[in-house]
Protein backbone atom coordinates (compact mmCIF):
# COMPACT_ATOMS: atom_id res chain seq x y z
CA UNK A 1 0.00 0.00 0.00
CA UNK A 2 2.68 2.03 0.95
CA UNK A 3 4.67 1.52 -2.62
CA UNK A 4 1.78 2.03 -4.43
CA UNK A 5 0.68 5.14 -2.31
CA UNK A 6 4.07 6.57 -3.49
CA UNK A 7 4.19 5.53 -7.13
CA UNK A 8 0.79 7.60 -7.50
CA UNK A 9 2.56 10.60 -6.02
CA UNK A 10 5.39 10.77 -8.69
CA UNK A 11 3.43 12.35 -11.35
CA UNK A 12 2.45 15.21 -8.73
CA UNK A 13 5.90 15.47 -8.22
CA UNK A 14 6.94 15.81 -11.60
CA UNK A 15 3.89 18.39 -11.97
CA UNK A 16 5.15 20.31 -8.69
CA UNK A 17 8.84 20.70 -11.22
CA UNK A 18 7.43 21.89 -13.95
CA UNK A 19 5.22 24.43 -12.22
CA UNK A 20 8.47 25.55 -10.15
CA UNK A 21 10.04 26.32 -13.77
CA UNK A 22 7.24 27.97 -14.95
CA UNK A 23 6.79 30.22 -12.00
CA UNK A 24 10.64 30.90 -12.78
CA UNK A 25 9.90 32.17 -16.47
CA UNK A 26 6.93 34.69 -15.29
CA UNK A 27 9.55 35.78 -13.46
CA UNK A 28 12.15 36.52 -16.06
CA UNK A 29 9.27 37.69 -18.73
CA UNK A 30 8.59 40.26 -15.63
CA UNK A 31 11.82 41.49 -15.39
CA UNK A 32 11.89 42.83 -18.88
CA UNK A 33 8.05 44.42 -18.47
CA UNK A 34 7.50 48.08 -20.35
CA UNK A 35 4.02 48.49 -19.37
CA UNK A 36 2.34 51.20 -21.63
CA UNK A 37 0.77 54.45 -19.81
CA UNK A 38 -1.79 57.13 -20.65
CA UNK A 39 -1.02 60.16 -19.27
CA UNK A 40 -4.85 60.88 -19.71
CA UNK A 41 -5.99 58.02 -17.75
CA UNK A 42 -5.02 55.89 -14.18
CA UNK A 43 -5.21 52.11 -14.18
CA UNK A 44 -6.92 50.48 -10.85
CA UNK A 45 -7.08 46.75 -10.10
CA UNK A 46 -9.53 45.19 -8.40
CA UNK A 47 -12.05 42.20 -7.94
CA UNK A 48 -15.52 41.02 -8.26
CA UNK A 49 -17.63 38.55 -7.65
CA UNK A 50 -16.65 37.97 -3.81
CA UNK A 51 -18.74 36.45 -1.22
CA UNK A 52 -18.18 36.14 2.29
CA UNK A 53 -19.94 33.93 5.07
CA UNK A 54 -22.49 37.08 5.49
CA UNK A 55 -24.19 35.65 2.58
CA UNK A 56 -23.97 32.22 2.96
CA UNK A 57 -22.11 29.46 1.15
CA UNK A 58 -18.49 31.18 2.31
CA UNK A 59 -16.09 30.58 5.21
CA UNK A 60 -14.63 33.69 4.67
CA UNK A 61 -15.15 36.73 6.81
CA UNK A 62 -14.52 40.29 6.78
CA UNK A 63 -10.63 40.46 8.43
CA UNK A 64 -9.56 37.86 6.37
CA UNK A 65 -10.89 39.59 3.01
CA UNK A 66 -9.21 42.83 4.04
CA UNK A 67 -6.27 41.64 4.83
CA UNK A 68 -6.06 39.82 1.80
CA UNK A 69 -7.22 42.92 -0.41
CA UNK A 70 -4.41 45.02 0.92
CA UNK A 71 -1.72 42.58 1.03
CA UNK A 72 -2.35 41.82 -3.00
CA UNK A 73 -2.74 45.91 -3.11
CA UNK A 74 -6.26 45.66 -4.67
CA UNK A 75 -7.82 48.80 -5.65
CA UNK A 76 -11.54 47.65 -5.29
CA UNK A 77 -13.16 44.66 -4.61
CA UNK A 78 -16.57 44.40 -6.06
CA UNK A 79 -19.18 42.14 -3.58
CA UNK A 80 -21.63 40.16 -4.65
CA UNK A 81 -23.42 38.48 -1.15
CA UNK A 82 -25.96 36.22 -1.71
CA UNK A 83 -29.59 37.65 -0.84
CA UNK A 84 -31.26 37.18 2.86
CA UNK A 85 -34.95 37.54 2.94
CA UNK A 86 -34.16 38.60 6.70
CA UNK A 87 -32.09 42.08 6.42
CA UNK A 88 -30.19 43.46 3.26
CA UNK A 89 -26.69 41.88 2.78
CA UNK A 90 -25.57 44.27 0.63
CA UNK A 91 -25.83 47.27 3.26
CA UNK A 92 -24.59 44.79 5.50
CA UNK A 93 -21.14 43.52 3.70
CA UNK A 94 -18.30 45.79 3.11
CA UNK A 95 -18.67 49.33 1.94
CA UNK A 96 -16.13 51.87 1.63
CA UNK A 97 -12.58 51.95 2.25
CA UNK A 98 -10.48 49.67 4.10
CA UNK A 99 -6.92 50.07 4.24
CA UNK A 100 -5.79 50.83 0.99
CA UNK A 101 -8.80 49.07 -1.12
CA UNK A 102 -12.26 50.45 -1.63
CA UNK A 103 -14.99 47.76 -1.20
CA UNK A 104 -18.48 47.93 -3.14
CA UNK A 105 -21.72 46.07 -1.76
CA UNK A 106 -23.40 44.68 -4.86
CA UNK A 107 -25.72 41.07 -4.39
CA UNK A 108 -26.12 38.15 -6.20
CA UNK A 109 -29.53 38.03 -7.57
CA UNK A 110 -32.60 35.45 -8.78
CA UNK A 111 -35.08 36.13 -11.29
CA UNK A 112 -38.20 33.90 -11.89
CA UNK A 113 -37.08 33.08 -14.80
CA UNK A 114 -34.00 31.36 -13.58
CA UNK A 115 -31.99 33.86 -14.53
CA UNK A 116 -28.49 35.09 -12.01
CA UNK A 117 -27.50 38.82 -12.30
CA UNK A 118 -25.04 40.48 -10.19
CA UNK A 119 -26.96 44.01 -9.31
CA UNK A 120 -24.58 46.95 -8.53
CA UNK A 121 -24.82 48.32 -6.17
CA UNK A 122 -26.54 45.79 -3.89
CA UNK A 123 -29.90 46.99 -2.42
CA UNK A 124 -32.94 45.59 -0.13
CA UNK A 125 -34.95 44.76 -3.10
CA UNK A 126 -32.41 41.88 -3.86
CA UNK A 127 -34.52 38.98 -2.26
CA UNK A 128 -37.95 39.71 -3.83
CA UNK A 129 -36.16 39.89 -7.25
CA UNK A 130 -36.80 35.97 -7.80
CA UNK A 131 -40.72 36.15 -7.96
CA UNK A 132 -40.05 38.92 -10.66
CA UNK A 133 -39.16 38.34 -14.58
CA UNK A 134 -35.66 39.39 -15.60
CA UNK A 135 -37.16 42.03 -17.72
CA UNK A 136 -39.11 43.60 -14.74
CA UNK A 137 -35.87 43.17 -12.60
CA UNK A 138 -33.53 44.82 -15.21
CA UNK A 139 -36.01 47.70 -15.82
CA UNK A 140 -35.89 48.48 -12.09
CA UNK A 141 -32.20 48.05 -11.70
CA UNK A 142 -31.69 50.41 -14.69
CA UNK A 143 -34.38 52.88 -13.29
CA UNK A 144 -32.05 53.60 -9.94
CA UNK A 145 -29.01 53.82 -12.09
CA UNK A 146 -27.29 50.33 -11.41
CA UNK A 147 -25.76 47.86 -12.83
CA UNK A 148 -27.32 44.25 -13.79
CA UNK A 149 -24.23 41.75 -15.14
CA UNK A 150 -24.73 37.76 -16.26
CA UNK A 151 -23.51 36.11 -13.82
CA UNK A 152 -22.72 31.82 -14.98
CA UNK A 153 -23.62 32.71 -18.90
CA UNK A 154 -23.95 28.43 -18.90
CA UNK A 155 -27.46 28.82 -17.17
CA UNK A 156 -28.76 31.51 -18.79
CA UNK A 157 -31.75 31.37 -20.34
CA UNK A 158 -33.23 35.04 -21.22
CA UNK A 159 -30.78 36.67 -23.70
CA UNK A 160 -32.77 38.94 -25.75
CA UNK A 161 -33.03 41.11 -22.06
CA UNK A 162 -31.51 44.37 -21.47
CA UNK A 163 -28.61 43.35 -18.93
CA UNK A 164 -25.33 45.19 -18.96
CA UNK A 165 -22.86 42.72 -19.67
CA UNK A 166 -21.29 38.79 -19.06
CA UNK A 167 -19.03 37.52 -16.41
CA UNK A 168 -17.51 35.07 -19.07
CA UNK A 169 -15.04 34.13 -16.80
CA UNK A 170 -15.83 32.59 -13.73
CA UNK A 171 -13.06 31.52 -11.85
CA UNK A 172 -14.91 29.05 -9.10
CA UNK A 173 -16.41 27.36 -12.10
CA UNK A 174 -13.44 26.65 -14.20
CA UNK A 175 -12.04 24.89 -11.30
CA UNK A 176 -14.54 22.81 -10.96
CA UNK A 177 -14.45 21.35 -14.48
CA UNK A 178 -10.76 20.43 -13.49
CA UNK A 179 -10.19 16.93 -11.94
CA UNK A 180 -10.68 17.41 -8.29
CA UNK A 181 -8.10 14.82 -7.56
CA UNK A 182 -5.62 16.12 -10.12
CA UNK A 183 -6.55 19.37 -8.08
CA UNK A 184 -6.10 18.23 -4.93
CA UNK A 185 -2.92 16.29 -5.14
CA UNK A 186 -1.47 19.49 -6.92
CA UNK A 187 -2.79 21.34 -3.65
CA UNK A 188 -0.77 19.16 -1.57
CA UNK A 189 3.09 19.13 -3.76
CA UNK A 190 2.58 23.07 -5.35
CA UNK A 191 -0.07 25.14 -3.30
CA UNK A 192 2.26 26.15 -0.81
CA UNK A 193 4.93 27.32 -2.85
CA UNK A 194 2.96 28.24 -5.87
CA UNK A 195 -0.87 28.55 -4.67
CA UNK A 196 -1.67 30.62 -7.60
CA UNK A 197 0.22 29.48 -10.72
CA UNK A 198 -0.85 26.06 -9.29
CA UNK A 199 -4.74 26.74 -9.53
CA UNK A 200 -4.22 28.67 -12.83
CA UNK A 201 -2.65 25.68 -14.43
CA UNK A 202 -6.18 23.96 -14.19
CA UNK A 203 -7.85 26.92 -15.77
CA UNK A 204 -9.15 26.44 -19.66
CA UNK A 205 -10.82 29.32 -22.11
CA UNK A 206 -13.97 29.38 -21.97
CA UNK A 207 -15.02 29.12 -25.66
CA UNK A 208 -18.51 28.68 -25.51
CA UNK A 209 -19.26 32.04 -23.04
CA UNK A 210 -16.65 34.21 -25.46
CA UNK A 211 -18.45 33.09 -28.31
CA UNK A 212 -21.98 33.90 -26.57
CA UNK A 213 -20.53 36.89 -25.66
CA UNK A 214 -19.01 38.10 -29.50
CA UNK A 215 -22.74 36.94 -30.77
CA UNK A 216 -24.55 39.42 -28.36
CA UNK A 217 -21.99 42.58 -28.74
CA UNK A 218 -22.34 42.76 -32.35
CA UNK A 219 -25.59 44.00 -31.63
CA UNK A 220 -24.99 46.06 -29.20
CA UNK A 221 -22.71 47.25 -26.32
CA UNK A 222 -21.84 45.25 -23.24
CA UNK A 223 -18.17 44.23 -21.23
CA UNK A 224 -17.14 41.00 -20.01
CA UNK A 225 -15.17 39.97 -17.29
CA UNK A 226 -12.89 37.49 -14.91
CA UNK A 227 -14.92 36.70 -11.54
CA UNK A 228 -13.22 34.89 -8.86
CA UNK A 229 -16.48 33.98 -7.17
CA UNK A 230 -14.34 34.16 -4.20
CA UNK A 231 -15.99 32.03 -1.47
CA UNK A 232 -12.77 30.78 0.46
CA UNK A 233 -14.02 27.35 1.01
CA UNK A 234 -12.69 24.97 -1.39
CA UNK A 235 -10.74 22.50 0.44
CA UNK A 236 -10.88 19.69 2.47
CA UNK A 237 -10.20 18.98 6.45
CA UNK A 238 -9.84 16.45 8.77
CA UNK A 239 -11.61 16.22 12.33
CA UNK A 240 -12.52 19.52 13.84
CA UNK A 241 -15.63 22.08 12.22
CA UNK A 242 -15.48 25.24 9.95
CA UNK A 243 -14.62 27.08 13.32
CA UNK A 244 -11.55 25.38 14.25
CA UNK A 245 -10.08 22.25 15.57
CA UNK A 246 -8.76 20.95 12.34
CA UNK A 247 -5.62 18.35 12.17
CA UNK A 248 -5.60 18.99 8.22
CA UNK A 249 -6.74 21.65 7.10
CA UNK A 250 -6.00 22.46 3.05
CA UNK A 251 -7.56 25.40 1.47
CA UNK A 252 -6.98 25.97 -2.44
CA UNK A 253 -9.32 29.02 -2.40
CA UNK A 254 -8.55 31.47 0.44
CA UNK A 255 -8.80 35.17 -0.70
CA UNK A 256 -5.22 35.80 -0.91
CA UNK A 257 -4.65 33.32 -3.61
CA UNK A 258 -7.73 33.57 -5.76
CA UNK A 259 -7.34 37.55 -5.89
CA UNK A 260 -4.19 36.93 -7.51
CA UNK A 261 -5.17 34.84 -10.07
CA UNK A 262 -7.79 37.22 -12.15
CA UNK A 263 -7.91 40.76 -12.02
CA UNK A 264 -10.17 43.31 -13.46
CA UNK A 265 -7.97 46.83 -14.31
CA UNK A 266 -10.11 49.62 -15.33
CA UNK A 267 -9.33 52.92 -16.72
CA UNK A 268 -10.54 56.15 -15.25
CA UNK A 269 -9.48 59.99 -16.67
CA UNK A 270 -6.74 60.84 -14.76
CA UNK A 271 -9.07 64.30 -13.57
CA UNK A 272 -11.90 60.88 -12.23
CA UNK A 273 -11.58 59.44 -8.72
CA UNK A 274 -11.81 55.94 -7.95
CA UNK A 275 -15.03 55.73 -5.89
CA UNK A 276 -18.32 53.95 -6.12
CA UNK A 277 -20.03 55.76 -8.97
CA UNK A 278 -16.84 55.92 -11.25
CA UNK A 279 -16.31 51.89 -10.78
CA UNK A 280 -19.60 51.14 -11.56
CA UNK A 281 -19.84 53.51 -14.78
CA UNK A 282 -16.40 52.21 -15.68
CA UNK A 283 -17.68 48.70 -15.83
CA UNK A 284 -20.87 50.23 -17.42
CA UNK A 285 -18.72 51.19 -19.96
CA UNK A 286 -16.43 48.31 -20.40
CA UNK A 287 -13.63 50.73 -19.78
CA UNK A 288 -11.22 47.76 -18.77
CA UNK A 289 -9.61 44.51 -19.43
CA UNK A 290 -9.04 40.92 -17.55
CA UNK A 291 -5.73 39.90 -16.52
CA UNK A 292 -4.68 36.47 -15.44
CA UNK A 293 -2.27 37.91 -13.00
CA UNK A 294 -1.20 34.29 -12.02
CA UNK A 295 0.96 34.27 -15.51
CA UNK A 296 2.63 37.79 -14.45
CA UNK A 297 1.15 41.65 -13.95
CA UNK A 298 -0.90 42.60 -16.69
CA UNK A 299 -0.67 46.21 -15.78
CA UNK A 300 0.10 48.14 -18.35
CA UNK A 301 -1.46 47.03 -21.22
CA UNK A 302 -3.57 49.22 -24.05
CA UNK A 303 -5.73 48.36 -26.11
CA UNK A 304 -6.76 52.08 -28.39
CA UNK A 305 -8.00 53.10 -31.53
CA UNK A 306 -6.52 56.41 -32.96
CA UNK A 307 -7.23 58.39 -35.83
CA UNK A 308 -5.68 61.67 -36.05
CA UNK A 309 -5.78 63.16 -32.99
CA UNK A 310 -8.51 61.12 -30.84
CA UNK A 311 -8.17 58.09 -29.11
CA UNK A 312 -10.63 55.76 -28.08
CA UNK A 313 -10.31 53.15 -25.08
CA UNK A 314 -11.41 49.44 -25.11
CA UNK A 315 -15.30 50.01 -24.26
CA UNK A 316 -15.72 52.50 -26.53
CA UNK A 317 -17.14 53.41 -29.91
CA UNK A 318 -15.29 55.14 -33.02
CA UNK A 319 -16.61 56.23 -36.91
CA UNK A 320 -14.85 53.95 -39.28
CA UNK A 321 -12.23 56.27 -41.51
CA UNK A 322 -9.64 54.89 -43.68
CA UNK A 323 -7.06 56.73 -41.43
CA UNK A 324 -8.68 54.25 -38.50
CA UNK A 325 -5.95 52.47 -36.60
CA UNK A 326 -6.17 49.82 -33.78
CA UNK A 327 -3.35 49.23 -31.23
CA UNK A 328 -2.47 46.61 -28.59
CA UNK A 329 0.47 47.13 -26.50
CA UNK A 330 1.54 44.32 -23.99
CA UNK A 331 3.13 44.97 -20.89
CA UNK A 332 5.88 42.10 -22.16
CA UNK A 333 6.16 40.83 -24.76
CA UNK A 334 3.71 37.98 -25.83
CA UNK A 335 1.48 36.58 -28.73
CA UNK A 336 -1.30 39.14 -29.89
CA UNK A 337 -4.22 37.88 -31.42
CA UNK A 338 -7.20 40.70 -32.68
CA UNK A 339 -10.63 39.29 -33.12
CA UNK A 340 -13.38 40.69 -35.23
CA UNK A 341 -17.04 39.60 -34.80
CA UNK A 342 -15.50 36.54 -33.02
CA UNK A 343 -13.32 35.75 -35.87
CA UNK A 344 -9.79 35.50 -36.07
CA UNK A 345 -8.83 39.22 -37.56
CA UNK A 346 -4.84 39.70 -37.04
CA UNK A 347 -2.23 37.73 -35.16
CA UNK A 348 1.33 38.21 -34.40
CA UNK A 349 3.78 36.57 -32.12
CA UNK A 350 6.47 37.69 -29.96
CA UNK A 351 5.43 41.32 -30.39
CA UNK A 352 5.25 44.13 -27.59
CA UNK A 353 2.66 46.42 -29.75
CA UNK A 354 0.78 44.97 -32.74
CA UNK A 355 -1.42 47.67 -34.87
CA UNK A 356 -3.96 46.74 -37.72
CA UNK A 357 -6.00 48.91 -39.85
CA UNK A 358 -9.85 47.81 -39.56
CA UNK A 359 -11.59 46.63 -43.06
CA UNK A 360 -14.70 48.15 -42.30
CA UNK A 361 -17.21 48.31 -38.96
CA UNK A 362 -17.44 46.05 -36.27
CA UNK A 363 -16.68 44.32 -32.88
CA UNK A 364 -12.68 44.56 -32.46
CA UNK A 365 -11.34 43.14 -29.31
CA UNK A 366 -7.88 41.40 -28.18
CA UNK A 367 -6.18 38.09 -26.34
CA UNK A 368 -2.86 38.16 -25.16
CA UNK A 369 -1.17 34.75 -24.63
CA UNK A 370 2.19 33.79 -23.00
CA UNK A 371 3.74 30.98 -24.90
CA UNK A 372 6.77 30.87 -23.32
CA UNK A 373 4.95 29.74 -20.51
CA UNK A 374 4.04 26.17 -22.71
CA UNK A 375 0.73 24.61 -23.10
CA UNK A 376 -0.69 26.05 -20.05
CA UNK A 377 0.63 29.91 -21.72
CA UNK A 378 -0.44 29.05 -25.48
CA UNK A 379 -4.06 27.91 -24.33
CA UNK A 380 -5.24 29.91 -21.90
CA UNK A 381 -5.23 33.74 -22.71
CA UNK A 382 -3.04 36.02 -20.39
CA UNK A 383 -5.21 38.97 -20.77
CA UNK A 384 -8.34 39.73 -22.62
CA UNK A 385 -9.74 43.02 -23.48
CA UNK A 386 -13.09 44.68 -23.77
CA UNK A 387 -13.82 45.71 -27.37
CA UNK A 388 -13.83 48.95 -29.32
CA UNK A 389 -17.15 49.49 -31.03
CA UNK A 390 -15.98 49.89 -35.14
CA UNK A 391 -19.37 51.41 -36.46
Amino acid sequence: MLAILVVVQVPFIYRRYLIGNRAEKVAQIQSQRKPKTDPNYVEYKGNIHVHTSLGGHSTGGFDELIAAANANDLDFVVMTEHYSESYDTAAMTLNGIYGKTLFLGGNEIDTADSDRFFMLPGGADAAGFRFEHTGGVLSKIHSEKGLAVIAYPEKFKTWDSAFDGIEVFNLKTMAKRANPLTLIFDALWSGYSYPALMFADHLKRPDVNLQQFDEISKARRISMFGGTDGHSNIGIHLFGTETGGKLLNIKIDPYDVTFRIVRMHILLPKDVALNRESLIEAIRQGNYFTGFDAFGDTTGFSFVATSGVETTQQGGEVVFSEGLSLKASSPVTARTVIFKNGEKFGEQAETDEFSVKPDGPGVYRVEIYQDALGETGSMMPWIVSNPIYVR
